[in-house]
């Protein structure tokens, strides 16, 4: 039998129903800012080891909430465990970020690529699941999540970060039927991922489409909008008698909210570019926004975070449907107490906004 939870603000907020105050998360939020991560990470030898490890996986997840009255846990995971399920050679370069050793770069390469399954190849993050889920014992819900089709194939494709996305572009537009076939895999990959996470105890999931923002509006709607639509038609929408939420969240969406609410998820994170007045208007009702703090703002004084805070919280307006978030990860170099600070005026001022 599932453990009731104590606090089921956030998933209550995902669904537009009623809520005393505004729920608080931060993406990135068990990460380099805290000490006790970076120790952590320093026990594990290679991040890529703290990710495979169930038993480091679920301390550095539960980390944040031992330090923050937050009302979700998500994950310790990364967008890239597919593309190394599959083979690719990935590898985090201190400094230099994630590296994929075989780079998909022709018709040829994107065949070969196969399906992980869940319950063998990326076994170690279902166990992290279940291990998290426990361990939390009904505290908070459980995000899962995963990376975009489009946004994972850009490493895949590219064969690590990139500013200027020249490779995949380049496919994009000289062979699109390949960079399809690389999408379709991706997206069914996905699905799988994401599925399975429900199973082991994810009470909602997330999908980071960090890189959908440079593409042109046809484009967008064509090589990341399309898959993420895919991934979303495919998932397990109940598990153990409760509805389980579904975020989008495309960086530098803008006006691509409006595409991004005719699917069929919950709710559409916002990064700190777009006024989620604005966002409100342009979606509607019909789904929660999450966000969205600039992650920059928690460099500054408590007292200036507080009006900030502030301003978000004006900005939705009143009743259901907002949880508060940064518009992007927290940055490493951040004081935990002015994270602290964040969450403690969301505490205070957001039940004004829910009478």
């Amino acid at each position: 039998m599932p453990t009731e939870l104590k606090n089921d603000v956030f998933l209550r907020a995902l669904l537009r129903q009623p809520v005393d105050r505004t729920p608080v998360w931060m993406m990135r939020q068990a990460g380099r800012y805290l000490p006790e991560y970076r120790a952590a990470r320093a026990q594990a030898g290679s991040f890529l080891k703290l990710c495979m490890t169930p038993d480091l996986a679920c301390e550095v997840t539960l980390q944040p909430l031992r330090r923050y009255p937050l009302d979700a846990a998500i994950l310790f995971s990364d967008i890239l465990t597919i593309p190394h399920a599959m083979g690719l050679g990935l590898e985090f370069e201190t400094g230099e970020g994630p590296r994929i050793r075989k780079p998909v770069r022709s018709a040829a390469d994107a065949k070969a690529l196969g399906v992980p399954d869940p319950s063998t190849d990326l076994r170690y993050v279902v166990d992290a699941v279940s291990l998290i889920r426990r361990e939390l014992g009904g505290k908070v819900p459980l995000i899962g999540f995963a990376g975009s089709p489009w946004t994972v194939a850009t490493y895949v494709v590219e064969g690590g970060s990139s500013k200027q996305f020249d490779i995949i572009k380049a496919m994009m537009y000289e062979e699109p039927a390949t960079l399809h076939h690389v999408l379709g895999v991706l997206a069914e990959a996905t699905r799988l991922y994401l599925n399975a996470q429900i199973e082991a105890g994810a009470q909602a999931v997330m999908i980071f489409d960090t890189w959908g923002g440079i593409l042109a509006p046809q484009k967008y709607r064509e090589f990341s909008l399309a898959y993420m639509v895919r991934v979303i038609e495919g998932l397990k929408r109940e598990h153990d008698g409760h509805r389980i939420p579904v975020v989008l969240f495309t960086k530098g969406a803008g006006a691509r909210l409006v595409d991004l609410a005719a699917t069929d998820c919950d709710a559409l994170g916002v990064d700190w570019t777009t006024d989620l007045a604005e966002a409100r208007t342009l979606v509607g009702d019909g789904k929660a926004l999450q966000g969205n703090l600039d992650p920059s703002v928690l460099y500054a004084s408590p007292a200036t975070i507080r009006s900030e805070v502030d301003r978000v919280l004006a900005s939705y307006g009143n009743g259901p449907g907002h949880v508060f978030n940064l518009g992007h990860g927290i940055h490493p170099d951040v004081n935990p107490e002015h994270a602290g600070a964040m969450i403690a005026a969301v505490h205070e001022l957001s039940p004004a906004y829910h009478r």
